[in-house]
């Protein structure tokens, strides 16, 4: 049986032992630095930075692990470093006070020492985080309603959705299954036979036995305020009146249960020294973020382009370049003009920390960091970076790729396939008859009809698969690692059930259907051929009547 894994102390303790098997090392060699600084004034000159450096790290490195008192006297260090002493008077201080650092890590080096610095150690906590939603896109839904002609429809629509549904006929059923399984969310009616809020009051049973809220939405025949004040404080998130219209009720509950963003934020860290950048690390990836840390200036702007990060996490003082000069070589390049910059550093001078962050840096955040402080000044900064491209890349109206994007992600996903000899298929979707839908019912019907194709495409596709709006009433899918008969098979049963969807305009109801077309790579190896075998693919089925699937293989046979 394998090992667990380490917690997070356990990874921070021996971060704080390695940082002390070094330590010996470092303070052997900024001894020597000391000394060589003493024999002339271009010597002091020429060593003054990298001892400076030295002690502003040690007190920095020392407050984030832990050991306060390394950090006192490097802070005394660096004061004496900066400020003007006598000469000889500085010598004085500063041999013994390299004798008490080194007396010091002789100290921590003993076990009494590291019991008694353990401490601030278990000291380091994290703010629970919810539970998340699911990161898959189909949606376990329980639906307690007790009058059965409304239920058959409703469930019906969300299946169509690729959503589990289980109905359940009386709250005690309900009440058990929930303990049992729990659900994404749940639909519930209010009043039953055993009492005029008897659903609302499962729900709020549930919710203080199991100290989370369902994501819950009522369906109910009473509207009266008694009903939704027991609605509200069962922490319900919507409320529908019988009859429903249930595409209505559909997107409420695909609004509740849409996943939080599946791709984690990505923060890339530059600091020179590794022991701090990997305590940083380890707080931002117990977060849940993906970090990857360089340890040299020179190292930033290829990590840059291989890792394409959310948020820089850069140190002010390191060696050959500081963090102010590389967030100046950064924002000169164009692609990187709004990426989010964060300085880390124990400068505590509100003017240094000003002139520092003149470079257009988003924050400057002290050291030693709190834990809780750091992980939200780099969730709230990356996360609007994030919705930011989103407005660029994203349809407005159905929030899938847009035109542009979809092209680019589908030229990615080719080029990776030529190196690995993958093979995917493409899909052209188009809705049938769209202009007559406009003409008879109105764009805000049509609007409605775009909306509820792109979120059949997003709940029943996969995270992997590429989902595009390429204008109007057309969608492209890049379907990875699929076979065109299976892409085939796939997209013809979106549209059999997209078919059966029920719209809902004027007071009348009415029905749309889509045709498309499917090509495959490799048989068509770049973006272009691959659009245009799947766009021919989709003429067929147009041509031969609408409300079909049609394949380039079936074009290809046919042809022959």
């Amino acid at each position: 049986m394998p090992a667990p894994a380490p917690s997070l102390h356990e990874k921070l303790n021996q971060l704080r032992q390695r940082f002390i098997a070094q330590l010996p090392l470092r303070l052997q060699q900024t001894a020597d630095q000391w000394q060589a600084s003493r024999a002339s004034c271009e010597a002091e000159s020429r060593l003054a930075p990298d001892l400076h450096r030295f002690f502003h790290s040690l007190k920095g490195t020392g407050r984030s692990l832990g050991f306060e008192r390394l950090a006192l006297l490097a802070e005394k260090a660096e004061d004496a470093l900066t400020d003007a002493h006598p000469r000889a008077d500085l010598d004085d201080f500063m041999t013994a006070l390299l004798c008490q650092l080194n007396d010091e890590l002789s100290y921590l080096q003993t076990d009494q020492g590291q019991q008694a610095s353990l401490a601030a150690l278990n000291s380091v906590e994290f703010t629970h985080q919810p539970e998340q939603v699911r990161s898959k896109r189909q949606r376990l839904i329980y639906l307690c309603d007790d009058e059965l002609e409304h239920v058959s429809s409703l469930v019906h629509h969300l299946r169509c959705f690729g959503h589990e549904v289980v109905h359940f006929a009386d709250t005690e059923t309900f009440f058990n299954a929930v303990l049992t399984r729990r659900p994404d969310a749940v639909i519930m009616d209010v009043q039953f036979p055993h009492g005029q809020t008897a659903g609302t009051e499962t729900l709020t049973s549930l919710n203080r036995l199991t100290g989370q809220e369902l994501p819950s939405i009522v369906l109910s025949g009473h509207g009266d305020f008694h009903s939704r004040l027991s609605a509200v404080r069962a922490g319900c998130n919507g409320y529908f009146t019988k009859p429903v219209k249930p595409l209505d009720l559909m997107l409420a509950i695909d609004e509740l249960t849409a996943p939080v963003d599946d791709e984690p934020l990505r923060v890339l860290i530059v600091d020179d020294e590794r022991e701090v950048a990997e305590y940083h690390a380890l707080l931002l990836e117990e977060a849940g973020m993906i970090v990857h840390q360089i340890h040299h200036p020179n190292d930033a702007l290829n990590a840059l382009e291989r890792f394409s990060p959310d948020l820089l996490l850069v140190d002010v003082y390191m060696p050959v370049c500081s963090g102010t000069e590389l967030a100046n070589i950064i924002r000169q390049q164009p692609e990187y003009v709004g990426l989010p910059i964060i300085y880390l550093s124990s400068e505590t001078d509100s003017q240094k920390q000003m002139s520092a962050m003149a470079a257009g840096v988003e924050a400057f955040i002290t050291k030693p960091v709190v834990p809780d402080e750091l992980v939200s000044a780099v969730r709230l900064r990356a996360e609007r970076l994030r919705l930011l491209r989103s407005l660029m890349t994203r349809d407005s109206m159905t929030g899938l790729y847009n035109h542009s994007t979809t092209t680019d992600l589908i030229n990615k996903t080719l080029a990776q396939a030529h190196r690995s000899g993958g093979r995917h298929a493409m899909a052209m979707i188009d809705i049938d008859h769209f202009k007559t839908v406009n003409d008879t019912h109105g764009h805000l019907a049509g609007d409605q009809v775009i909306i509820t194709l792109s979120r059949l495409l997003r709940t029943r596709l996969r995270l992997s698969d590429t989902i595009g709006r390429y204008g109007g009433e057309e969608f492209v899918v890049l379907l990875r690692d699929v076979s065109i008969a299976q892409a085939t098979s796939l997209i013809d049963g979106l549209r059999q059930d997209f078919a059966l969807v029920d719209f809902h305009a004027g007071g009348v109801s009415f029905r749309c259907t889509f045709s498309a077309g499917i090509s495959d790579f490799p048989n068509h190896p770049t973006t272009q051929s691959l659009r245009l075998a799947a766009d021919q693919a989709l003429y067929r089925a147009k041509h031969q009547g609408r409300n079909r699937v049609t394949s380039s293989m079936e074009s290809a046979h046919d042809g022959e």
